[in-house]
């Protein structure tokens, strides 16, 4: 049997990945700790500690990435020409 440590491991990976999958869909604290098996109490504390971060924020992480993309990518880039814009809001 794999150690402790191993199995926390496994279901942190997997929570990221399933909250990156879907992340659009903005899966709650409850859906997530769900995923994994674990109480959502007990998911938050093992999170924090091991992705340094809280699942709320890493979601927003998330979000925000997704909309730097997007902005990246899109008309504004072609309206304001060369990209001004779009760095002005990925840089801040």
């Amino acid at each position: 049997m794999p150690e402790q440590h191993q199995i926390d491991f496994e279901r942190i990976a997997a929570a990221i990945e399933y909250m990156y999958i879907n992340f659009r869909a903005q899966p709650t604290l409850d859906e997530v700790a769900a995923q994994v098996n674990m109480s959502p109490f007990h998911f938050q504390r093992m999170f924090q500690e091991w992705a340094g971060v809280s699942p709320k924020k890493f979601s927003q992480y998330l979000n925000v990435s997704n909309a730097r993309n997007i902005l990246k990518n899109s008309q504004l880039n072609r309206t304001f020409g060369h990209g001004t814009f779009v760095r002005f809001i990925c840089e801040n």
